[in-house]
């Protein structure tokens, strides 16, 4: 078993998260903010929420290599949002929901990368989605932590 990590933002964290804990092979998530200024040392959800930080919402995951791979975690990434639109998912509009896949490895850089170029055949619009470095990770408030599963729900009511 080699157990690896892997970072996306999609739109609100509550529903990739949820996503991403249903496949095979995931052995834990955490949602919080990456990608931002690390000069603020105390990083909450009301700042990121309401635009006031350049973090983006983020799940962080970590995977039995052995059992599910990382072009599979793409594909379902690719699968769960809009990668065509900028800093907007569904009603989520503003920077922190911006479409991002954060790399550990130039091995995740090129397998991303080529994944964009693959899935962008498909569709019309341009994807917009970042690739860039894993930065530091900001763990959210617990009450977030496996939020829609906590609550009953498999989606977001809005």
């Amino acid at each position: 078993m080699a157990i690896k990590k892997a970072a996306f933002a999609a739109g609100c964290f509550w529903h990739i998260e949820f996503k991403f804990s249903k496949l095979n092979g995931i052995k834990s998530t955490q949602v919080g903010y990456e990608g931002g200024d690390d000069t603020d040392s105390k990083v909450t959800y009301e700042k990121v929420s309401k635009g006031l930080t350049s973090y983006a919402e983020t799940v962080e995951l970590t995977y039995d290599d052995k059992i599910i791979d990382y072009n599979t975690l793409l594909d379902e990434f690719w699968n769960i949002h809009d990668p065509t639109t900028k800093d907007k998912q569904g009603p989520d509009i503003g920077h922190q929901y911006r479409s991002v896949i954060f790399y550990f490895d130039d091995e995740q850089k090129n397998k991303a990368e080529k994944s964009r170029n693959e899935h962008q055949k498909v569709l019309k619009n341009k994807i917009v989605t970042e690739i860039i470095p894993a930065s530091v990770f900001h763990k959210a408030e617990e009450y977030h932590q496996n939020y829609l599963k906590k609550q009953g729900k498999s989606s977001c009511d809005i």
